[in-house]
């Protein structure tokens, strides 16, 4: 089944992240959920980042789809070998990675909306990690569903 319809994104509902004292950037993003399957293991977000800041450092463990709708989107991925890889996509970009991959993304100075499509076998979708890889939280279908999403 396919739905086909036109959104304000000041008409959707948010779940605001911010960072705290246990990390040290700028954490200032929000996300909606557009659509869920989870008997098919699937989830489409939206998140949009304040100017400048990131989203929590992460891990995907789901297929995903990204498509950038706005702004400039940086990632900063960590490389087989613990190095950093940089780089810059923007609006009308697409992307698709098989999961695995940890990184942070930071918009732009304008800001930054992006589209994620996410299939995930198990439900899991990513781990939120700190600077050393220790998994802090690991989101699932379920758990975004329920609203029950932590920092």
């Amino acid at each position: 089944m396919s739905r086909s319809f036109q959104f304000d994104t000041s008409q959707v509902e948010w779940t605001h992240f911010q960072g705290s004292p246990r990390f040290d950037y700028h954490i200032d993003y929000a996300v909606a959920v557009l659509a869920a399957q989870p008997e098919l293991g699937a989830l489409d977000l939206l998140v949009k980042w304040a100017p400048d800041a990131y989203c929590h450092f992460h891990r995907h463990l789901a297929a995903t789809t990204t498509l950038v709708l706005e702004g400039e989107q940086y990632i900063y991925e960590t490389g087989t070998n613990g190095e950093t890889i940089h780089k810059m996509c923007k609006a009308g970009d697409y992307a698709r990675s098989p999961g695995g991959d940890v990184h942070m993304e930071k918009a732009g100075p304008d800001g930054l909306l992006v589209l994620f499509a996410m299939q995930s076998p198990d439900g899991r979708l990513f781990e939120t990690m700190d600077s050393d890889q220790n998994v802090l939280a690991t989101a699932t279908i379920e758990n975004w569903m329920a609203g029950r999403i932590k920092d």
